[in-house]
């Protein structure tokens, strides 16, 4: 039976673990929620925005800078898949969309695989990150509660900007009826790129700034491609609150979970989720039909 304190230890490390998968699954859900477009090349981008940071750091030396060009290096890496793959799959099968979006992160993983070889790189904790912080029932890595903190920060940025914004809107109706949302001169083509850019920007963001704490290797977006498909599940297709919620949850079960047995952590994410999906078909937040 494991400790108090390690409980504790453990809950802290699944709420910095949550809010990564919230941040992941956010960039997912609102591309699956607003586009209709089933992204299987997240996992990837995931991974492309710790190589990002990696290589701007050497570079730079600097962490804020780094992540400023990650971000705006992975916001072009969204308008290009937009404009080149993306866009001519909206109104073909969610299979097809499958397809393309997986070979697309093939490409990237292998590309990367071929550049960096398939050593794990190592990013280092920035000098404001450095060192333990004391909270009085707990020493925490300084670094982890501000990845906590810069998360929170961006998930609610991005709440503001998709759902108190009219960008949120001309999308959903473009999707609905995109010859419509033409005559009344809205580009709807735009908005499209636009929230693809910012789901790929989200994702790689996630990256960067998880890349201090886990070896960056070519195959590192796997797992969480996997866990980001569970949380959406879970908070409901297309609902940005629910990958929020969602991810939140994912990330005590599998850091509680380890505390007992690290063995089970995933076996148990996967068995809460099919007992939620009994009580709740369409995930905590999810309506019928795209969101």
């Amino acid at each position: 039976m494991p400790s108090a304190a390690l409980l504790l230890s453990q809950a802290f490390n699944g709420l910095a673990l949550g809010s990564l998968l919230a941040l992941v699954s956010s960039g997912l859900t609102i591309i699956l929620g607003a586009l209709g477009v089933l992204n299987f090349a997240h996992g990837a981008l995931f991974m492309l925005g710790a190589y990002a940071i990696f290589v701007v750091l050497q570079a730079t030396g600097s962490f804020i800078l780094a992540l400023a060009a990650g971000c705006l290096l992975m916001f072009v890496v969204g308008v290009v898949m937009e404009m080149l793959i993306v866009r001519l799959f909206y109104q073909r099968p969610p299979e097809d969309q499958i397809l393309v979006t997986f070979g697309v992160g093939i490409v990237l993983v292998e590309a990367v695989r071929a550049v960096f070889g398939g050593n794990s790189q190592h990013v280092p904790v920035p000098a404001w990150g450095e060192g333990v912080t004391q909270l009085g029932f707990l020493i925490y890595p300084t670094f982890r509660l501000e990845v906590i903190g810069i998360i929170a920060v961006t998930l609610v940025l991005m709440w503001l900007v998709l759902y108190r914004t009219s960008i949120g809107l001309v999308v959903r109706a473009g999707i609905d009826n995109p010859g419509m949302v033409g005559i009344l001169g809205i580009n709807v083509r735009r908005a499209f790129l636009l929230v693809f850019a910012a789901g790929v920007t989200a994702a790689g963001l996630a990256g960067m700034i998880y890349a201090p704490i886990i070896a960056v290797t070519p195959d590192m977006g796997d797992s969480f491609l996997v866990e980001s498909f569970v949380v959406i599940v879970i908070g409901g297709l297309g609902s940005f609150p629910g990958a929020v919620v969602g991810g939140l949850i994912a990330g005590e079960i599998v850091s509680l979970t380890s505390a007992f047995n690290s063995a089970y952590s995933e076996v148990m994410l996967y068995a809460v989720m099919a007992l939620l999906l009994t009580v709740y078909p369409q995930g905590l937040f999810g309506t019928e039909g795209r969101v």
